[in-house]
């Protein structure tokens, strides 16, 4: 038996982002049961805060396959994407979010070991499609209170059009 992982989130955030993740249904010739929505939330935080490779997710966890799969059929039914604009929308609602500092691009971020940005990336090390949505969802949120933001301050007349 596994020994039960470090939460990376509490209880009441973990409230908010269970019911947008879909429960999973046996299939009909039965099978083995699902892993625990939350325990694979959980190791996919895991990977995305340690910058690990999935192999090295700690035993507390589903295993990295499990936790591997479950994070590309929510990033393939776009689950991962809608989750995350509506996490992004309750903090927003809660005004939890600063949207005064924020980056949009990362053209401060130097390139590893000195390679210039017009050199593809070798395919291996392309970045993957959950992190391509993730960053869309937020620019997506971003925009639209940026949007809200600027409208809100022409109808002020802080900012002239």
């Amino acid at each position: 038996m596994r020994k039960p992982a470090k939460r990376e989130l509490t209880n009441e955030m973990w409230e908010k982002i269970d019911p947008l993740l879909p429960d999973l249904q046996p299939g009909p010739k039965g099978g083995r049961p699902w892993a625990d929505n939350r325990e694979v939330f959980e190791g996919i935080l895991w990977i995305l805060r340690t910058g690990a490779r999935w192999r090295d997710l700690p035993p507390e966890y589903p295993s990295p396959a499990t936790c591997w799969r479950r994070l590309h059929k929510w990033e393939e039914e776009g689950i991962w994407r809608d989750a995350w604009q509506e996490y992004l929308g309750q903090l927003d609602a809660d005004g939890l979010l600063d949207w005064e500092e924020v980056f949009i691009d990362a053209s401060f971020s130097p390139a590893k070991k000195g390679v210039s940005r017009s050199v593809p990336l070798a395919k291996g090390r392309a970045q993957s499609g959950w992190w391509w949505q993730t960053v869309q969802g937020f620019q997506l949120a971003l925009s639209s209170n940026r949007q809200a933001l600027r409208k809100s301050l022409l109808r002020s007349g802080d900012l002239q059009p």
